[in-house]
């Protein structure tokens, strides 16, 4: 892959990378189209980062369709498929990892310790690695997406991340490789993780940008479904990831829930509109 890599920037070609741990969908392949567009050569790595599960996490049963996922990258032009085993990644006697302080600590942090450690350090493997002038990551994960950007800038990294918007279905739901656990019926209530946050967008759309009012609106809505299970419900500054009692600048509102033993996420982007603060611009 290093030699691949080389080779390309040695031709002068623009060389983006979208790292997943495999398990793919549109949401994926809306990552692989947007760094075609704009790289001629594409490199998507297929890794399932055993450092960023917790011991009573998935590992063992998250997803896994090499071929599939090998024939849908091939189909949507990627360069390389980089596959690499856990031995090459984390060979014996390894011991160094890359860790975000702060931002690493709240929400799904503090769910899920040791998380984004496991993530920012295979992260910072892959673009040594490859030494990709682009990386290409989904706004899905949006505290994920924000630590990664974060060590790039930290770390003075000559990779540009991108950050590229949610991919739904047509109810809503937001598009996660977790999506295939959900049972028929956990599958249709996880819509209501999507209409929560239409609520909080209607919300704002009729000028209201209390935090708390926006919360209590939206938490209403999860309510009205038995089979969700709120973890936390937050509306955060984009930047810092602090909650915000007022919306008047660039900020998420969040959602984490449990359908049956399916721990799904989804978020609001919420912008100011040109340079007057008080227009936002809500996308989902």
């Amino acid at each position: 892959m290093k030699e691949r890599a080389r080779a390309a920037r040695a031709e002068g070609r623009t060389v983006g990378l979208v790292p997943t741990m495999g398990a793919l969908h549109e949401g994926h392949l809306s990552l692989v189209l947007r760094a075609r567009s704009e790289c001629p050569t594409v490199v998507t790595s297929l890794f399932v980062n055993p450092k960023q599960f917790g011991p009573a996490e998935d590992f063992a049963k998250y997803p896994r369709a090499f071929a599939s996922d090998a024939d849908k990258l091939e189909r949507a032009g990627v360069t390389s498929l980089f596959a690499p085993e856990v031995a090459e990644i984390y060979p014996a006697g390894f011991s160094t990892h890359v860790e975000v302080s702060g931002l690493s600590a709240r929400l799904e942090g503090a769910a899920r310790p040791g998380h984004f450690r496991g993530v920012t350090t295979v992260v910072m493997k892959l673009l040594q690695i490859v030494q990709p002038h682009f990386a290409y990551f989904g706004r899905k994960d949006a505290q994920q997406a924000r630590v990664v950007v974060q060590m790039a800038r930290d770390l003075n990294l000559d990779t540009e991340i991108v950050v590229c918007p949610i991919v739904r279905e047509a109810d809503g739901l937001a598009l996660s490789s977790r999506n295939a656990y959900l049972n028929r019926e956990e599958r249709k209530a996880a819509t209501v993780l999507h209409r929560a946050l239409r609520a909080g967008r209607t919300e704002i759309a009729a000028g209201v940008r209390d935090g708390r009012e926006l919360q209590t609106v939206m938490r209403r809505v999860l309510e009205t479904e038995p089979l969700a299970r709120v973890e936390y419900l937050e509306i955060v500054d984009a930047e810092t990831f602090e909650s915000v009692t007022r919306v008047g600048r660039a900020s998420y509102a969040l959602v984490t829930a449990y359908l049956g033993k399916t721990r799904l996420l989804d978020n609001m982007w919420i912008a100011p509109a040109g340079e007057d603060a008080e227009e936002l611009l809500v996308e989902l």
